[in-house]
């Protein structure tokens, strides 16, 4: 099957390519990029006035599946990916089974394979049932395909555990992807300690959580070998601690999450559990750290810590409902009007984040609109004004502080392996 995008403005980080192309898509992959591609195709989208963009790729997602189906599954958090950009998505291991062995990385990949729209990578766990006492079969789940290993959702705390772990994902040639929170200090928090938490009468949840954590697994890391990725980077300290590790050379990336880069604890007015994840929106300081962190490079990725939940878990108190809001339809969205439209990342950098940049953290030959390579591509158009509403998502949940927030740029068109899988149209 050939497929022609026209008139769109391609921006592709790889070849730092930022200008007004066709793309013709033969079997799957680009066969050409050039102004004016002449020539019959099968299928011909118009993307005049839309950025063509390398598919997104998210490497923090919660699809719930195996065990918690009624929250998402592989194919609804697939369908939602594609419809937010997403051609490729990692999912986390914290589900029932815990995927701390190469059967249930296998079950998901099927899966996948089988049924879901877009690509998914399953990561593996770092301790078997994330209990923290006793190493998960790591060679047998990256032997299985996993692209990275994560006790996501909580951190190991025994330190010699998971140095021995990194040691096992070092020898694969895996990154660990970092959850940082010492939950020594989280005395029952729910959102970020501060005037509104004292306010609201909730217990807050103080950066240091974060931030000693970060500390120590940098410390670890560096001393494997092992590439380190933090994931969802919330606090100042964070961000500055990510930049001292890479000056000294270390293997270490660092990601953000929309929420974390335009909300602050002061944007929660009320009891409001869509408001409650983990880690907090921090304070309005913590806010413009990562949006500078994100600037000047010192954060690679953005990701989505895409964590559906019902809603009747989300109808509760925040003291009781569980942490964690969805991101896959928001995301692309969130960025350009915060980020781009703001000043703080261009076009092509925006691109970086979402898709060059996590292709490089997992060594996936993805991410690039060079010919040759897999057609997985986003259409975006820039200049769309809408209203999120949850309501239309496409996966299950809708748990989400960005319902009724007015927003700029629209996925229009989502292409993977050169086939429509999601369109606007």
């Amino acid at each position: 099957m050939k497929l022609l995008i026209k008139n769109g403005r391609v921006i592709d980080p790889a070849s730092k390519l930022d200008a007004e192309s066709d793309i013709l898509v033969e079997d799957g992959r680009i066969a050409k990029v050039k102004e004016k591609i002449k020539g019959k195709a099968d299928k011909v989208i118009d993307a005049k006035g839309c950025f063509v963009m390398p598919g997104f790729i998210d490497l923090h997602v919660h699809l719930r599946d195996p065990g918690f189906e009624e929250k998402e599954t592989v194919v609804t958090g697939a369908k939602a990916a594609a419809r937010g950009g997403f051609t490729t998505i990692l999912a986390m291991p914290n589900t029932k089974p815990v995927v701390d062995n190469a059967d249930v990385v296998n079950y998901v990949h099927q899966k996948a394979k089988n049924l879901a729209p877009v690509h998914v990578l399953q990561i593996g766990a770092i301790t078997k049932g994330q209990e923290g006492r006793k190493l998960a079969d790591i060679k047998k789940m990256a032997q299985a395909g996993s692209p990275a290993v994560s006790e996501d959702g909580k951190s190991v705390m025994n330190a010699e555990l998971y140095y021995r772990a990194m040691q096992a994902a070092k020898e694969e040639g895996i990154p660990v992807f970092a959850h940082c929170e010492d939950k020594h200090l989280m005395h029952g928090g729910v959102m970020n300690a501060g005037a509104r938490a004292k306010e609201l009468g909730l217990p807050g949840i103080l950066n240091e959580v974060e931030d000693i954590v970060v500390a120590r697994d940098i410390v670890l890391a560096g001393s494997v070998g092992v590439h380190l990725h933090l994931c969802h980077c919330s606090t100042g300290k964070s961000v500055w601690m990510v930049k001292q590790a890479k000056e000294n050379g270390m293997s270490v990336t660092a990601e953000a999450c929309p929420h974390h880069f335009t909300l602050s604890d002061e944007d929660i007015t009320a009891d409001n559990a869509n408001f409650k994840m983990n880690p907090p929106l921090r304070s309005a300081a913590d806010v413009n750290a990562i949006r500078e962190g994100l600037k000047d490079g010192t954060i690679d990725v953005i990701a989505t810590d895409h964590a559906p939940h019902t809603a009747v878990e989300k109808g509760q108190s925040m003291k009781r409902a569980p942490f964690g809001i969805v991101g896959l339809e928001t995301a692309a969205a969130i960025t350009y009007s915060e980020l781009v439209l703001k000043d703080y990342l261009t076009p092509m950098q925006m691109a970086e984040k979402l898709s060059y940049n996590p292709a490089k953290v997992i060594g996936l030959e993805k991410g690039t609109l060079q010919e040759g390579c897999a057609a997985d591509i986003v259409i975006f158009d820039p200049n769309q004004n809408y209203t999120i509403q949850a309501k239309e998502f496409a996966g299950k949940a809708k748990n989400t502080p960005f319902d009724n927030r007015k927003v700029t740029g629209k996925v229009i068109t989502t292409i993977v392996s050169g086939e429509v899988v999601y369109s606007e149209e």
